[in-house]
């Protein structure tokens, strides 16, 4: 049931033969054995499997499970029993001719002692790989060669929208159209820090949803100095690529930009949009943002919005929901509360060109601010998720979320718990609140954390670029 663990099944009969091979490995490699069933008083008690000792109460075991530690080069990043490799003893029963599992799975309690082994593709052994992950193929029992009705076979991409803030050229397009005189040394004291948070993103995407097929970032002709596009599933998009209207050009106001994703060229129908501070924070399936029959999910906010029109003491995000709550109320005669938590939003192309064509007036509103405004509404942070669910095509989901704003008091201690438990699915960091002189003392802090925790480069990095 869980997919970080490889599972392999044994017939009770060979028992002994597999343990006896089981020891011989462990005296030609490092690992570790334990108990997984019956659970043992203390279940994460690893024994050296060189030791014929750590054996002695495994002969009854119904499961056990092998632990070879990997780490990164830095030693930063250790997987360890999480990552074992489990393997159960089942029970025949000559009288009904099957063999019968130890405890659940996905699949079977019991299949025929006399079916014939097939080969399989590794998606059906983990949610975490696609049907088109390269591979090999691995052997089972054909009774789990088969399709469940909640599998995902459909092709899921994602989306980033980034900008490099620090750049003078986007700053000196910035002062302008804002009618402002642009000085080089007055922005470069801005608040504006470059911490290459996308490319800690892409890492956490790469090692922690590999079934993810094309990445998308949607820049303002930006591009990251570290960034490789050799990979062939990484494209940036340049802003005039997927603007319909041209004259909304340039745009500094990212719910603009937004409203305009479904036009990237080749995006897939399902696809994940995240920002730069958003991270997975540990392996998850498809099926953590999608259900197989192809609806999303949505991920609401405990935080509650003003009922009431909007006022100076909104916040901007604040306002834009009010203008959503407009369009859900005279559509469906609901009210909405909440927005979203800061995780990666699942989307589908076909309900945001829907949208599009539904509000026409407050889209191209939107599409045409070219800084954020209180008449923007905001879709992928809230009026998509409300839109799909009034019309049965989104449900809401759960993740473990962590939420680091950077201007607290107890940062460190924060980042130190985060890296230590590793226990969020996803989480975000962000700055919305910090100065200039916080920015440049949260760098010396939260730079080394991201390392800490994605030591590991993606195949989106140019190799020895800082």
């Amino acid at each position: 049931m869980d997919d970080r663990t490889p599972v392999i099944g044994v017939s009770e009969s060979d028992r002994l033969s597999a343990l006896a091979a089981l020891e011989k490995l462990g005296l030609n490699a490092a690992c570790y054995v334990s108990q997984v069933l019956p659970r043992p008083p203390i279940t994460a008690a690893l024994r050296d499997a060189a030791e014929p000792a750590s054996w002695t109460d495994l002969y009854t075991a119904k499961a056990i499970k092998l632990t070879w530690f990997r780490a990164d080069p830095t030693l930063k990043l250790v997987l360890g029993q999480a990552y074992g490799c489990e393997v159960e003893f089942w029970q025949p029963d000559p009288a009904a001719g099957v063999l019968r599992a130890p405890r659940r799975n996905r699949m079977m309690f019991a299949v025929s002692m006399a079916g014939v082994p097939v080969e399989a593709g590794a998606h059906r052994f983990t949610r975490l790989a696609a049907p088109t992950t390269p591979g090999p193929r691995l052997r089972t029992r054909r009774e789990f060669d088969l399709a469940l009705p909640d599998d995902i076979d459909f092709p899921i991409d994602v989306v980033y929208t980034w900008v490099d803030g620090a750049d003078p050229d986007w700053q000196r397009r910035r002062a302008e159209i804002k009618g402002e005189a642009f000085h080089a040394e007055a922005a470069s004291e801005s608040r504006y820090i470059n911490r290459d948070e996308l490319k800690f993103s892409l890492r956490s995407l790469h090692l922690n949803a590999p079934w993810v097929r094309n990445i998308y970032i949607v820049t303002d002709r930006q591009r990251p100095a570290w960034l490789d596009l050799s990979a062939g599933n990484i494209f940036l998009v340049d802003h005039k690529d997927i603007f319909r209207d041209r004259n909304a050009l340039p745009t500094f106001n990212s719910v603009a930009i937004e409203t305009q994703l479904h036009n990237i060229d080749g995006l897939a129908e399902h696809f994940l949009y995240l920002n730069d501070d958003m991270f997975f924070g540990r392996p998850l399936a498809p099926q953590t943002f999608f259900l197989a029959n192809g609806n999303t999910k949505f991920f609401l906010s405990q935080n509650r919005v003003p009922i009431g029109p909007i006022t100076s003491l909104d916040t901007p995000i604040d306002a834009m929901i009010k203008n959503n709550r407009r369009l859900i109320e005279e559509r469906f005669g609901r009210t909405l509360t909440q927005g979203s938590q800061h995780v990666p939003y699942p989307l589908r192309r076909s309900i945001l060109a829907e949208i599009e064509r539904e509000f026409p007036a407050e889209h191209a509103r939107t599409a045409h601010s070219r800084f954020r405004s209180a008449t923007d509404i905001i879709i992928t942070y809230s009026l998509y998720h409300y839109y799909a669910f009034m019309t049965g095509r989104a449900l809401p989901g759960h993740v473990n979320y962590g939420y680091v704003q950077l201007a607290v008091p107890d940062l460190v201690a924060r980042l130190r718990r985060a890296e230590a438990r590793r226990d969020w699915d996803t989480f975000c960091i962000n700055d919305a609140f910090s100065t200039y002189d916080q920015l440049q003392q949260q760098m010396t802090v939260l730079e080394p954390f991201l390392e800490a925790y994605f030591p590991v480069p993606s195949p989106y990095e140019l190799v020895g670029r800082p």
